[in-house]
């Protein structure tokens, strides 16, 4: 059986994995190789190449790394169905790696600079299934009798959906490798901070008030105040918790 050819040798320089990765990589973005589709062996990607097989696992490592192919033992390589998770994962570790504590506070300045606008394009573009959500998710918040992880958890769930509200398919892959790093930060917020679930469901509530009636302006000027005073409390919890020394 004969394996039609689709990659071509990359010849004798040096870093040919690189080569390698740059090739398949270029195949799957320009769609000649589909999500799902299985790649060649790695011996017939050897002998399309022209490299050693060595060349050849590095490369694959790579690419399985970046989330574009996923290797299944006794399978094959196949091309990844590219998530959400697939594009956000690698920038929440990331940041879980590069940070340290002054993250905290570098996250809730980040989100008061992208979050008020889009709480103002909600307001615009809703539709009748995100109201729902958005409702559906404050009434948690204000019932929950959870422990703090959890309040945290439907915390960022009310902030995440008014992303998805904003019919703009970008917006959430930008927020959510933020907001993933969140709930162990709001977890602490709220464990330190008597008043902060109140406070949440305080302006929650008039964010979601004047998402429904249409009020990009109100909508946007809540979410201001709602995130200087969720800077406020970030700060009364970092004071209450002994510094560290950075690495």
């Amino acid at each position: 059986m004969t394996t039609k050819k689709i990659f071509v040798s990359v010849g004798k320089r040096s870093l040919l994995s690189n080569i390698v990765v740059s090739q398949i990589e270029k195949t799957i973005r320009s769609k000649t190789l589909l999500p799902g589709a299985k790649l060649p062996s790695e011996l017939v990607l050897c002998e399309q190449f022209g490299v050693s097989r060595t060349a050849v696992r590095e490369a694959l490592r790579t690419l399985s790394a970046r989330g574009l192919v996923t290797i299944m033992k006794g399978k094959g390589i196949f091309v990844q169905n590219i998530s959400s998770e697939t594009v956000t994962d690698p920038i929440q570790l990331y940041f879980e790696m590069r940070l340290q504590r002054d993250y905290v506070l570098d996250i809730v300045h980040a989100r008061q600079i992208i979050e008020p606008p889009i709480a103002a394009s909600a307001a615009f573009h809703y539709t009748e299934e995100d109201a729902e959500k958005l409702k559906k998710d404050q009434y948690n918040l204000v019932h929950s009798n959870g422990d703090y992880k959890e309040l945290s958890r439907l915390d960022m769930l009310f902030h995440l959906d008014i992303a998805k509200a904003s019919e703009n398919s970008l917006i959430p892959l930008i927020l959510e490798p933020i907001h993933r790093l969140i709930p162990q930060i709001k977890s602490s917020v709220y464990a330190t901070v008597a008043d902060a679930k109140q406070s949440a469901v305080e302006w929650h509530q008039k964010i979601l008030t004047a998402i429904l009636q249409r009020d990009a302006e109100g909508a946007r000027n809540a979410m201001v105040r709602h995130l200087e005073i969720a800077e406020q409390h970030t700060e009364q919890m970092l004071k209450n918790q002994p510094s560290t020394e950075k690495n």
